[in-house]
């Protein structure tokens, strides 16, 4: 790092938060690629994320400006097996960001999934907030269908709510209960806060239980629903903010970096249904013309000849 580029100055923003922001990448990936030499400032690379920036246009990328900054927005996709949660696989495997629509900006997985996994994934352009939604701290509970193969213990799916150690790891609260049971398969509902490398396989592994499909329905507020497999869908602005509120402006930098935008959907599908307002009824009357009817169904005046 140069004697211009202080990490000490008291104005701006960190370098890492700052190139997050942008949409460019995650804030680890910033710091690996400014420990590779990629990144500059005022044309001198620099080798720290601890640098201060107070004027973003000062940046460069392999050569290239940052993208200007754009409002948080988040998707939710549904992941099919045998996808990778990586931008580019040095195994040339399919990755998540291949199968997006074209028409998506460039976005970041918050957390991920793994390659046989499948179900909800959320997806952003924002850095900061794919950090903040990542955070254990969050609390935020993540459940998942999980069939298993071999005999089920009750009484073992009842201890991991203790936690559990698994060669020299240990594991936090584990909620697991039976949905069904078949033969010697069974269908288990999984849920737990912090989702570790491959927690549920190496856990299920420890109870001698052999995973054949994961599928992740929720994380924290945000619901899996009826998005078709492949499927990528926007949550609008006032789910955002009616979920995350102040985390949402911590992580973006306000609520004027929050995307406007309602759902955008792939499919015409909504994870919430609501049913239609009613309208409202007029309660004055126009006064009918003529007598009143006749109440009943007696067989009223005779007719005269």
């Amino acid at each position: 790092m140069t004697d211009d580029a202080s990490p000490t100055d008291d104005k701006g923003e960190r370098i890492a938060k700052l190139m997050a922001r942008a949409g460019l990448c995650s804030r680890r990936d910033a710091e690996r690629w400014i420990a590779e030499g990629r990144v500059t400032v005022d044309g001198r690379v620099i080798d720290t994320p601890a640098v201060l920036i107070a004027d973003p246009g000062s940046v460069r990328v392999d050569g290239q400006p940052l993208p200007q900054t754009q409002a948080a927005r988040l998707w939710l996709f549904h992941k099919p097996a045998g996808l990778v949660t990586t931008h580019k696989d040095e195994q040339g495997r399919s990755t998540v960001f291949d199968q997006l629509p074209k028409s998506l900006p460039r976005v970041i997985s918050v957390g991920r999934l793994d390659l046989n996994s499948e179900g909800l994934l959320l997806l952003t352009n924002d850095g900061g907030l794919a950090r903040e939604l990542e955070l254990p701290s969050n609390t935020w509970i993540r459940t998942y269908r999980v069939r298993v193969f071999g005999l089920v213990s009750d009484a073992a799916l009842a201890a991991l709510k203790t936690g559990v150690e698994v060669e020299g790891v240990r594991y936090g609260a584990i909620d697991a209960k039976v949905e069904k049971r078949t033969g010697r398969n069974a269908w288990l509902l999984v849920s737990l806060t912090e989702g570790k490398n491959r927690e549920i396989r190496r856990v299920m592994e420890h109870l001698g239980l052999k995973v054949s499909r994961l599928i992740r329905i929720h994380y924290g507020p945000f619901d899996l629903g009826d998005l078709a497999r492949g499927e990528v869908r926007e949550v609008s602005r006032r789910h955002l903010l009616d979920q995350l509120g102040g985390q949402l402006k911590a992580a973006s930098g306000g609520e004027e970096n929050i995307s406007k935008r309602g759902w955008a959907k792939a499919k015409p599908k909504a994870n919430v249904k609501t049913k239609p307002k009613p309208k409202p009824q007029d309660k004055t009357r126009t006064p009918r013309k003529g007598p009143p009817k006749t109440q009943g169904r007696g067989p009223g005046p005779k007719k005269t000849r």
